[in-house]
C-alpha cells in the first residue's frame, strides 16, 4: 500500500506556516512529511527560503512522522561533510525517522557563491562522490577523504542515530533514474512516469522505496485555483534546460509567462473535485510509487485538509 504524505514548500511558505501546516497534515492523516530544501524561492511570487535545516529540527518537536529532504544538493553550495553532519543530527532528533533526499541541483540555489555550474555528466560525478562522502562520516570514524571534488581531513561525527542514514536519489529522466538505481537507498522523482520505476528497479533499486512528489490546489473556485498556480508554480512546466540554468528567481519569473495555463492545469488538481484529486494521485500509486507526497499550493488549507482527510486519503489508503 503506498504511503501518502505531505509536501512542506521551504519556497513559499516560512518556517512557522510550515510547522502548522505539518501538524495539520498529522492531524488529518498523513503519514510522513517532505520538505524541500532551496536557498532561494523559484521566483519572487513564492516569495520564501527559510533554511531547511531549522525547520527539521522543530519539526522534530512537532510532529512524529518521519521526514525526508526532497531534496537536498550536497555538491556546490554546502560541503557533502556539513550535509553529513546535519543530516546525522536530523536522524537523532527524528529517533531515525529521517530520510536525506538528495539531487544535483539547480544553477538557482547552487551559483551564489559564485562557483561556476557544471554539466549534467559532472553534476552527477560530483553527487556521486559527495554521497560516499556522507556515508563515510555517518560510519562515526575519523575520515580523511582526498577525491577528485571534495577534500575532508581528520573528520569525526560524534552525534549519530543508531542506524545510518539512508540516501535517496532524485532523478527527471533515464539517465538520473539508473544512477539513482546504482548509488541511492531509494529514489525521488516527481512524475507519475511507470518507466522512470521500472529503470530505477532495474538498475540496482530492486525494491528500494520510490518516493514522489504532487502538487495540488484546493480551491471552492477551480479558475482561482488554475490562476494561483500557474502564478505561483508554472516555473516547473519550463521548456529545455531552463530549471536547470537559470540563476535568479525573477529570471524564472520573466520566463514563466511561456508557460500555458492549460499546461498547469494537466500537472495541477486545481479546484474542488475532490475525484480529480483522487484521479491525479492514483497516476502516481499505478506507476508504481511507494511513498506520495501531495503539496497544497493554495492559500485554502482549511479547505484541502479537510477534502483530503474525508474524501481522498481514504481512497488511497484502502
Amino acid at each position: 500500500m503506498t504511503r501518502i504524505g505531505y509536501f512542506l514548500s521551504c519556497e513559499q511558505f516560512g518556517p512557522k506556516e510550515l510547522i502548522d501546516q505539518a501538524k495539520r497534515a498529522e492531524d488529518a492523516g498523513f503519514q510522513a512529511l517532505w520538505i524541500s530544501d532551496h536557498f532561494h524561492p523559484w521566483n519572487d511570487e513564492q516569495a520564501q527560503s527559510p533554511f531547511v535545516w531549522g525547520v527539521i529540527g522543530a519539526l522534530s518537536e512537532a510532529t512524529s512522522l518521519p521526514v525526508s529532504t526532497a531534496v537536498t544538493c550536497p555538491t556546490v553550495r554546502i560541503h557533502p561533510a556539513i550535509i553529513a553532519q546535519a543530516a546525522a543530527t536530523a536522524a537523532v532528533q527524528l529517533d531515525g525517522k529521517f530520510v536525506l533526499g538528495v539531487g544535483s541541483g539547480e544553477a538557482l540555489n547552487e551559483h551564489i557563491l559564485g562557483d561556476p555550474w557544471p554539466s549534467v555528466g559532472l553534476r552527477l560525478e560530483m553527487l556521486e562522490e559527495a554521497i560516499e562522502v556522507i556515508r563515510l562520516l555517518h560510519e562515526g570514524k575519523e575520515v580523511s577523504h582526498h577525491g577528485l571534488h571534495y577534500e575532508v581531513q581528520d573528520a569525526r561525527i560524534y552525534t549519530l542515530p543508531e542506524q545510518p542514514v539512508p540516501i535517496y536519489v532524485s532523478g527527471f529522466g533515464p539517465q538520473a533514474a539508473e544512477f539513482a538505481g546504482r548509488v541511492g537507498d531509494g529514489f525521488c522523482m516527481v512524475t507519475p512516469e511507470a518507466d522512470l520505476v521500472k529503470t530505477f528497479r532495474e538498475s540496482g533499486g530492486g525494491d528500494k522505496p520510490v518516493q514522489a512528489g504532487m502538487k495540488v490546489n484546493w480551491d471552492a473556485d477551480a479558475d482561482t485555483a488554475l490562476d494561483t498556480a500557474h502564478r505561483l508554480w508554472a516555473n516547473e512546466q519550463l521548456p529545455g534546460q531552463l530549471v536547470q540554468i537559470l540563476p535568479r528567481p525573477r529570471d524564472f519569473g520573466a520566463a514563466m509567462p511561456l508557460v500555458p495555463k492549460e499546461d498547469v492545469a494537466e500537472s495541477i488538481a486545481c479546484g474542488p473535485d475532490a475525484d480529480l484529486h483522487l484521479q491525479r494521485a492514483r497516476a502516481y500509486v499505478d506507476a508504481g510509487v511507494d511513498e506520495l507526497y501531495v503539496q497544497q499550493i493554495g492559500p485554502d488549507m482549511a479547505g484541502f485538509f479537510a477534502t483530503w482527510q474525508k474524501d481522498v486519503l481514504p481512497s488511497l489508503q484502502s
